[in-house]
């Protein structure tokens, strides 16, 4: 079954909902704002993304901007920031078995299913 990483206010991870409805595809959601991810669930969708870790924060977000984008971190500090501060997860996230993808363009998704 296909994951679907899942902010509701945003209009993309919206958006892929309605493309895994339009396909008939089966997907369960994680609100990840309010799900509580580890550090090991973010290692785990790195792995599947085959990301480093800066490659999954929005760094365009006002959070990072205003406190992080001036600092010097590591993999760990950034995994340790996104945990935190969840807001600061690309999305949405797409999971598929062993693969996961950022659903931007909607139409990536194709890529996983």
């Amino acid at each position: 079954m296909i994951t679907i990483y899942h902010n509701p206010r945003c209009s993309k991870s919206r958006q892929s909902i309605a493309f895994m409805e339009q396909e008939g595809v089966a997907y369960k959601i994680i609100k990840y704002l309010d799900a509580d991810l580890t550090e090991t669930d973010v290692k785990a969708l790195l792995l599947k993304l085959n990301y480093q870790p800066i490659q999954l924060v929005r760094t365009k977000d006002s959070l990072w901007k205003d406190s992080f984008e001036q600092n010097t971190f590591n993999d760990d500090d950034i995994i340790k920031a996104m945990v935190l501060n969840p807001q600061l997860i690309e999305r949405p996230i797409v999971v598929n078995g062993s693969k996961a993808i950022i659903a931007r363009p909607t139409e990536k998704i194709s890529e996983i299913l």
